[in-house]
């Protein structure tokens, strides 16, 4: 039978659907491009705002009307969020976040007895659910989920009801997961999770972790999906200066540039405490590209609170500011707080801090111009080759006889908006 999965949302997802994938092909299923002509189809769902749940409604709604005879299949945190509503749509298997590597033995069962199968859990109290993939769906960078689960509660996150208390996956099977990946020629591991940084397995935490696959001969880098200002200790400074497979670039997200809506929020830190780690970080490396995630228009969010904001991302100088616009999530402290901010209001403040984020990423690109780097070749579009520096600067090369997953020595020539030119050297 052909299967086709369609993915929303973050890294992790995609790294979960890449496991079914696996699991499905290694059963003599085939995996086919065109979802209309796949016998099974599996959506995995996102619900990080109002936005990525409607995508994923849609989606559902899209499959049963294109390929109305095919078994279909829904998971996620969509799905786990909106129990209900999925109930209601007509799903031969309805999952929440749990089950997603046992995949194969409910389609089996599903195909024997032809009756609906809908199964969900206590989020809030479950076990790491392991899951082993051996090739991630690009070829060179392999996104690995070591960690499951948050317990912030941030105030505006439905995140910690859908997929559940933190846990983490066993030190010595994560080892041996990228030790395979390697073997498949994978140079570059990103580590991923939902909260990353709060890794922990008996006694070894993330800074262990990185420390072990490093002794890995051909792992050339290491890359965080994510990590909170929070969890930038002692520990993970001396790494910082010690690891040079450590890629050159950390996520850390902010959310606000203002105190008094970092409380709001329910976040653990101030923007004190913010500068201050951060001030570190460039201490040990000073050409780090630090990005960041920031929310718009949060309950309570004055203009003058959003100006804090906005100049506090001008001081701190992020490589790049993912900006997300406060989306309701029914469940969650934020969605019942007065002085919730109009529509209109967010939009605008949200052009507003993406135009500072371009004026931003341009002036950290700017620093390497005329500078060599060192490039892993990651695509090819015509003649033009695609790939990503340590700090995680978009490099493009005209060339016509690059290897795909080879490192280069680039300079870099011209600087756009959002990727840099390079000539190889």
């Amino acid at each position: 039978m052909k299967f086709h999965i369609l993915t929303l949302g973050c890294k992790v997802n995609f790294y979960e659907s890449d496991v079914m994938s696996e699991l499905l092909i290694s059963s003599n299923y085939k995996l086919v491009a065109d979802y209309k002509l796949a016998d099974i189809v599996i959506i995995n769902t996102c619900s990080v705002t109002n936005v990525a749940d409607n995508k994923s409604k849609k989606l559902v709604r899209r499959i049963k009307r294109e390929n109305p005879h095919c078994i279909l299949i829904v998971c996620g945190c969509s799905s786990q969020n909106k129990q209900t509503e999925y109930q209601s749509m007509g799903i031969d298997i309805l999952l929440g976040n749990k089950d997603k590597s046992n995949i194969v033995n409910l389609i089996k069962e599903y195909q024997s007895n032809r009756t609906n199968y809908t199964k969900f859990y206590n989020e809030r109290n479950l076990p790491f659910e392991d899951m082993l993939l051996n090739n991630y769906s690009t070829h060179t960078r392999a996104f690995i989920k070591i960690q499951d689960g948050c317990n912030n509660f941030c105030s505006y996150c439905i995140i910690p009801y859908v997929r559940g208390n933190i846990r983490s996956k066993n030190f010595d099977k994560a080892v041996n997961e990228i030790k395979s990946l390697v073997d498949n020629n994978y140079q570059e591991i990103v580590l991923t999770g939902i909260h990353t940084g709060s890794y922990k397995d008996n006694n070894h935490d993330l800074v262990d972790l990185i420390n072990e696959i490093s002794k890995i001969p051909n792992l050339k880098r290491i890359r965080l999906s994510s990590i909170e200002i929070t969890e930038l200790n002692e520990k993970f400074m001396d790494l910082l200066k010690n690891n040079s497979k450590l890629c050159n670039h950390l996520h850390i997200p902010l959310q606000a540039g203002s105190n008094e809506i970092l409380k709001k929020m329910n976040r653990k830190y101030d923007l004190n405490k913010y500068s201050e780690i951060i001030k570190e970080i460039r201490s040990i490396r000073p050409d780090i590209n630090i990005t960041t995630d920031v929310i718009v228009g949060h309950p309570y969010e004055t203009e003058k609170l959003f100006n804090e904001t906005l100049d506090f991302c001008q001081k701190i100088k992020f490589g790049k500011i993912h900006v997300f616009p406060y989306s309701i999530r029914e469940g969650t402290a934020a969605s019942i707080m007065p002085q919730q901010v109009d529509n209109k209001t967010k939009k605008e403040r949200a052009r507003k801090l993406i135009a500072l984020s371009n004026d931003l990423e341009f002036e950290y690109n700017q620093k390497f111009i005329n500078q060599e780097v060192e490039v892993l070749i990651e695509e090819q579009e015509d003649n033009v080759y695609i790939g990503h520096t340590s700090n995680y600067l978009k490099v493009k090369i005209l060339k016509d006889n690059l290897k795909l997953n080879e490192f280069y020595l680039v300079k870099v020539t011209n600087i756009h908006n959002d990727y840099v030119d390079g000539t190889i050297l």
